[in-house]
Formats: C-alpha cells, sequence, structure tokens
C-alpha cells in the first residue's frame, strides 16, 4: 500500500519533466496526510478520520523556511524553475493559504524572479473567492479532474462530505479558462468495483467537462508510484496518446507523462 509523506515544509528540490527543477512547498503536516478527498491512487495513502487536532505549520515558519532555502540557494548559485505547493494533501485547506501564496510571491520576486509558483490542488475548496484570487496570481494553477461522471469521480476520488462533480466543474469553470487541468488516468478495483476512466465513454464524458472549462492545456498522467488500492495497474502510454490527440484536435494544448 502507498504511503509516502513528506518530513518538511519545504522539500527537493526535485527535477520534473513539467517543472524543471523544482522546490516543493508542504502548508500540510510532515506525519499525517490532511486532504478532502480519499483517491485510491495517491501516494501519500490512505486519508484517515483526524483522531486529535490537526497541527499545521504556521505562516511565519513556512516564510522563514522557505527564506532560508532561497538565500542558501542564492548564495550557492543554485536557480529553481518551480516553487511547487503539493504535499501530503490538499494545499488550500490551510486556513491561512491565501496570505502563504503573497509571501510567497514577495519571497520569490527577491530572490528568484524567473521562478514560477505552482499550485497541485483538486479543486475542491475553490468556492471560496479568496482562494480563487491566490490561485490566479500564481503562474501555474494545476487543479484535478479525473472523471467526466459522478459515479467515476466517486470512485476514484472519493471526496470528503458531500462534494459532486457538478460542483466541481462550476469551481472550475469560475477560472474563465485561467487554469491547466491535470488528469490521472487509471485502470483497476476498489472494493471489488471495476474501474477505468479510458473507455471511449468515460473520455467523451470527461472531454465534455474539458471543452465547457476551456483550460490554458491538459496534463494527462498515469499511475507513478505506489497506490493504497493495490489492484490498480498503470494506464500505457498508448492508450494516454490516443486520449491526448482527441483532447489536441479539440484545440487544447496537451501534455503526456507517462
Amino acid at each position: 500500500m502507498g504511503g509516502f509523506l513528506f518530513d518538511d515544509i519545504i522539500f527537493g528540490p526535485v527535477k520534473s519533466r513539467r517543472l524543471g527543477v523544482s522546490l516543493g512547498v508542504n502548508l500540510l503536516p510532515t506525519n499525517y496526510k490532511f486532504c478532502t478527498f480519499n483517491c485510491i491512487y495517491c501516494e501519500c495513502g490512505w486519508t484517515k478520520t483526524a483522531t486529535k487536532k490537526i497541527e499545521l505549520p504556521t505562516r511565519k515558519e513556512i516564510q522563514e523556511r522557505l527564506e532560508s532555502v532561497f538565500i542558501q540557494r542564492k548564495n550557492d548559485s543554485q536557480p529553481i524553475d518551480s516553487i511547487t505547493f503539493a504535499g501530503n494533501g490538499e494545499p488550500t485547506l490551510h486556513p491561512v493559504f491565501v496570505d502563504v501564496i503573497d509571501d510567497t510571491i514577495r519571497l520569490r520576486d527577491l530572490y528568484f524572479p524567473n521562478a514560477k509558483i505552482t499550485v497541485l490542488s483538486n479543486a475542491s475548496l475553490i468556492h471560496n473567492t479568496k482562494i480563487i484570487e491566490a490561485l490566479l496570481n500564481v503562474d501555474k494553477n494545476i487543479l484535478k479532474l479525473d472523471a467526466g461522471f459522478e459515479e467515476t469521480f466517486q470512485k476514484i476520488n472519493q471526496p470528503k462530505g458531500n462534494l459532486k462533480l457538478s460542483q466541481v466543474l462550476d469551481y472550475l469553470k469560475k477560472f474563465n479558462g485561467k487554469l491547466i487541468i491535470q488528469t490521472l488516468f487509471v485502470q483497476g478495483y476498489n472494493q471489488h468495483n471495476g474501474i477505468d476512466n479510458t473507455t471511449d465513454v468515460e473520455v467523451k464524458a470527461w472531454m465534455k467537462l474539458i471543452k465547457e472549462i476551456n483550460p490554458q492545456s491538459v496534463m494527462l498522467y498515469p499511475i507513478e508510484r505506489e497506490t493504497p488500492e493495490n489492484s490498480i495497474r498503470k494506464v500505457d502510454s498508448l492508450t494516454l496518446n490516443k486520449i491526448a490527440k482527441q483532447v489536441q484536435a479539440a484545440g487544447f494544448k496537451t501534455e503526456v507523462f507517462s
């Protein structure tokens, strides 16, 4: 079962095909996954019910840690291409996420003005207008959309509460196209229920939503690491490229990471 967690506020940098030299920022606990989704493919493992109060790093801690790393890399002449908010769950859950983005933009402009600020989000909290505004201020606003049908969305992402795919779609459309859609394609089972969002019917439904959202670009992925649901298998590159051609034919810039 998957269950890798980042053990610091700042991690990496790592060499990313899509983001270059990427310095990660984890706004969540270093020993606990904190998320609004329970995705069957998440490298951080299953989302568990908290048995005690979740402790998050403070705005000051995040700012000081980020600036310390920036100063060190600046002094060592080691530039970065991306400052990437990801980590152990959903970054927009942090109560001062908006302020942290403001701090990061200020520090980026001071130390590495050419670096891009990237946020990887599952789009579950973007009903909050302040979060939308913060995401519109970053360079790469990458939001998840793994399904075109409600049933498939529930099987793959297993959102907490009563969140529906139709709500996520409404949230995503609020960006008026200033976003990047990231989709992970999977095949397998969850609790003996078959899952495959690569079928013609599934892709057609997903494509309909992509057209409604009208993103700047679309990123397609298979699983890369161990998953909490053991039956999930990696989708082959031929299938991903077939889907990518449909997205490109609809007029959207498309990248496949297989």
